[in-house]
């Protein structure tokens, strides 16, 4: 159960939208979605949240231009980076450009455009409480260990096991000591909290049972376009 709290420490969020979107074929962040760039869905959940006072959107170079077309109209002013050769270098160039003055930042995937002002609240609330935290999901499918030829070689038990998902929320100075401490190794990290923990950090997870999925795939785009349909739609009942 997550405390609520009582103030507003200074928030940002480093919306990672820097990718290659090898197995999309182009750039997913920039794909239609539901009439407009799958970007702005993304940020829109950031500008509403009332707790969010920055938001960096990290974008590779080429694409710079097209994508700070794509985020104008806010009204929270949106600031475009542009990323490194991998994620963790993105990460780094996006709270980098945060303000000092800015005590947590959250970190978000540019193609989870499902993000709603409740999960980043939620998340925001339990790293307060415990220091560093992630949205995720608890598994649920059975889970098979293969070999390289395909076939199974035994079950995984898949208890305490997460699916983790963004945005994931920690102390802009711990965040940046961590990014820190990886780059002499040339460690590459799928995700903040891998680098988190890797370090010796906790990172609480906070259960999120709504959609928050990642657009990887062009089936990806119509199942999110679905999802926002029916939310609309929940809205006007």
């Amino acid at each position: 159960m997550v405390t609520e709290i009582s103030f507003r420490p200074l928030t940002a969020v480093v919306i990672v939208a820097a990718g290659a979107g090898r197995r999309m074929g182009q750039d997913k962040t920039l794909l239609t979605l539901a009439g407009e760039p799958l970007i702005r869905h993304t940020v829109r959940a950031f500008d509403l949240c009332r707790s969010v006072d920055e938001i960096i959107v990290v974008a590779a170079r080429e694409r710079l231009q097209s994508t700070q077309a794509a985020v104008q109209g806010f009204s929270k002013p949106v600031l475009v980076v542009a990323g490194g050769e991998n994620r963790q270098n993105s990460v780094m160039a996006g709270v980098k450009a945060v303000s000092e003055r800015i005590v947590w930042v959250a970190v978000h995937d540019g193609a989870r455009p499902l993000v709603t002002e409740a999960m980043i609240q939620s998340c925001l609330e339990a790293a307060i409480q415990y220091g560093a935290a992630a949205v995720a999901e608890p598994v649920t499918d059975t889970l098979q260990r293969a070999g390289d030829d395909g076939f199974c070689l035994e079950p995984v038990d898949r208890s305490n096991l997460w699916r983790l998902q963004t945005p994931q929320v920690f102390r802009r100075e711990e965040l940046l000591e961590v990014g820190t401490a990886l780059e002499p190794e040339q460690k590459l990290v799928t995700d903040e909290t891998s680098a988190f923990t890797a370090q010796g950090h906790r990172v609480r997870l906070v259960e999120n049972a709504d959609w928050n999925f990642k657009v990887t795939l062009p089936r990806d785009v119509r199942m999110a376009e679905f999802v926002l349909q029916a939310r609309a739609a929940e809205s006007l009942t």
